[in-house]
This record gives structure tokens, C-alpha cells and sequence, in this order.
């Protein structure tokens, strides 16, 4: 009898600590989210998407040049312009990669935003070989993939109206520009827009269905630089905030010497983990030249804000 007792004494004891165990990790876990909460608050977040004008903020993190300067830079990845745009009317960044076109609606719409480094940005029309079309008069009754309120919408329209399509062309709004490429290369659009590396993948296909997709416009030619890291005013008013971008312009500036130096293709690791493209495709990138963090020309600021 005295064993049967001395067993369950043993056990309520052992049920006991375990109870005060759990609580105590469950404290402990909600005290370690906090810290970690706290931290990535902290943090200068700038909304990056898996193209080759966010590649010195790329080669940037992993090379450790934020750490080595002092500053917690965290780069949330999203495949939509749309998305990052949410994040930065939203507050959960401080900047994001976006074009002039859209940064102008968000300061409409109540969100001013300050344009601290123009990109190398381009946007091609790219064709899908199989709807046989070559020219953007060719067009006609086509189908063609863009983001509403963008620069890819305002150059579409661009395009149309100086090409006079006989019929109407219709633009459809694909924001991911992972699903965009997917439809193109699964002849389910006959044209989209797409930035670099995107671009390329698109203009050769894949590697089990190689094509030669034409490319119908290019904002270079368009008379045209809008690609933007734009970063919300409010919070460059913070003295810390102001005190983060700096670092990071330095870190920037510097990346964009050493993939000047070396060529993008150098990068090709990078390139892979952060634009998931492949070999295939980095070997067919064409030569890029990255500017030093510099704000964008008032004359393309201009055009942007033109309806």
C-alpha cells in the first residue's frame, strides 16, 4: 500500500512540474517571439521582387555589407509589383522596388514616397512566337499581359496608340510576373511585359521548348527610365530611419561597383537563389550596368505623373 501511495505522490509531483514546464516554455516562447517581432520592427525593410534591378541589394546581403556597416536590412520577396506597393502603403516596409508610374498613384492616393535610387529598369514587349506577330500593329484582337496603373500599362498604351492596331487589343492584368512568364511560355498569352531576367527567359523559351520570341517594344527606345527604389517620406523623417538608408546607399553604391567590374554573369549564384532562372538564361543576360544610388530625372517624374 505505502509503494501504491509513494507511486502516486511521485506521479502528481512529476504531473505538476510538467504543467509548470509547459507554461514556462509557452512564456518563454511568447517572450521570444516578442524579442524577434521587435528586431524585424526594427529592421530596414525594402520589398524586393525576383528581377535583375534588385541584384545590389542582393549581392549587398550576401555579401555582408549591411552587417559590416551596422545596419539589419531584411528584403521580404514578393512576385507581384501590386504586393509590394501593399507593403509599403501599409507600413510593414520602408521601401520597396517599384516604377514612377505607380509611385506617383500611391503620393495621390495619400502615400508620399521619396525616389532615393534610379534603376537600370527596362520593360519588353515580349511576343509569343506562335501568335505570329512580329509589330505591335499585328496586335490586333491579341492578348497582352500587364499591371493596371504601372509603367507596363502606360507603355502598352504608348505602344497602341503610336502602332493603330485596326482592332481593339486587349490588355489583361497579370500581376505575378512568375504566372506571366508560365502563360507565355504555355502559349496562353500572345504577348506580355517583362523586366530583365524575366525578359530573356521569356525572348528563349525554355529549355525543353527553345523558341525566338520577338520583341515588339522596349522603353529604352520609348524615350523612357522608370524604375524606382522608392521609400516612404514619413518614415525618412525618423532620424534613425534616415540614419539606416545611408548605410544602406553606401552598401548599394558599393555592390554596384563590384557587378560593374565583374559583370552580371559573375553573379550567377546570386542570380539563381534570389530570380530562380537558370543557367540557360544567365548565359543569355545581356550586358547590365547599374548606376550609383542617384534620385531620378525630374523629366521622367514628369511623364509619370502624365495621365
Amino acid at each position: 500500500m505505502r509503494k501504491i501511495l509513494a507511486f502516486f505522490f511521485l506521479a502528481t509531483l512529476f504531473l505538476v512540474a510538467c504543467g509548470k514546464s509547459e507554461d514556462e516554455m509557452k512564456r518563454m516562447s511568447k517572450m521570444e517571439k516578442a524579442r524577434k517581432d521587435s528586431i524585424y520592427r526594427a529592421a530596414f525593410k525594402i520589398a524586393v521582387m525576383p528581377t535583375m534591378d534588385c541584384l545590389p541589394l542582393f549581392y549587398a546581403k550576401e555579401k555582408g555589407y549591411f552587417d559590416s556597416l551596422g545596419v539589419d536590412v531584411r528584403l521580404p520577396m514578393y512576385y507581384a509589383q501590386m504586393d509590394c506597393d501593399t507593403a509599403l502603403t501599409g507600413g510593414t516596409v520602408e521601401g520597396a522596388i517599384t516604377d514612377l508610374v505607380r509611385g506617383e498613384r500611391l503620393a495621390k492616393r495619400g502615400t508620399p514616397l521619396n525616389y532615393e535610387i534610379a534603376t537600370n529598369t527596362y520593360w519588353q514587349l515580349i511576343a509569343n512566337h506562335r501568335a505570329r506577330v512580329r509589330t505591335v500593329a499585328q496586335l490586333s484582337d491579341k492578348i497582352i499581359a500587364i499591371t493596371r496603373l504601372s509603367a507596363t500599362d502606360r507603355l502598352a498604351a504608348m505602344a497602341i496608340d503610336s502602332a493603330k492596331p485596326k482592332e481593339e487589343v486587349y490588355r489583361v492584368q497579370i500581376n505575378s510576373v512568375k504566372v506571366r512568364l508560365d502563360m507565355i511560355h504555355n502559349n496562353l498569352l500572345d504577348a506580355a511585359f517583362f523586366t530583365e531576367p524575366q525578359a530573356t527567359a521569356a525572348r528563349i523559351g525554355t529549355a525543353q521548348a527553345p523558341a525566338k520570341n520577338p520583341v515588339l517594344a522596349d522603353s529604352r527606345k520609348m524615350g523612357v527610365t522608370w524604375g524606382v527604389f522608392a521609400f516612404r517620406t514619413k518614415a525618412m523623417e525618423e532620424k534613425n530611419r534616415r540614419e539606416q538608408l545611408e548605410k544602406l546607399l553606401k552598401a548599394y553604391n558599393r555592390a554596384c561597383d563590384s557587378i560593374n567590374k565583374n559583370g552580371v554573369r559573375h553573379y550567377a549564384d546570386i542570380i539563381k537563389k534570389y530570380c530562380q532562372v537558370d543557367d540557360r538564361v544567365i548565359q543569355s543576360l545581356p550586358s547590365l550596368k547599374y548606376p550609383k544610388a542617384q534620385p531620378p530625372k525630374t523629366a521622367d517624374i514628369i511623364k509619370a505623373k502624365q495621365e
